[in-house]
This record gives structure tokens, sequence and C-alpha cells, in this order.
């Protein structure tokens, strides 16, 4: 499924959570919990226009973190 075809949070939700199984393991745990609280938060929005808003910024947002661990490297741990 592709960003542009999410028209409703449900489909949000199961893309966005889709998308933090491809970050390393500290950033999906951080990520995923922060998905959960934010549609918890946004649960009573009944404006479809504002809902609207909130699915194209979290697409947004979610490109913008994908592109950030794009080529992440977990720091060496020599001792």
């Amino acid at each position: 499924m592709s960003a542009q075809n999410i028209t409703c949070p449900k489909v949000l939700f199961r893309y966005l959570m889709r998308e933090c199984q491809r970050l390393p393991k500290g950033p999906r745990e951080y990520y995923r919990h922060f998905i959960k609280q934010s549609f918890k938060q946004h649960t009573e929005e009944k404006d479809p226009e504002r809902v609207q808003e909130i699915i194209k910024r979290s697409v947004e947002d979610a490109e913008w973190i994908m592109k950030k661990y794009k080529n992440y490297k977990p720091p060496s741990t020599s001792t």
C-alpha cells in the first residue's frame, strides 16, 4: 500500500505500524508507543477536514522518519 491511498485513520494506523517494523529496535519501540498515544489522543476528532490534515501530516512525518533511519548504523560497542 502506498501512502497516497490512506484516507481513514484505521488504514493510517496499520500503515504506520508496518513502517515501524522497518526501523531499528530502539527507535521502533519509541515510535510504536508514540503512534499509539497519538491515536488515543485524537479518537474524538469528528471534523473530516481535520482528520485528513492529521493523516497528511502523519504520512509526511513517517516519510521523514524513514529517511532519517534509512542509513542508520548503530553505534559500535567497543570497550
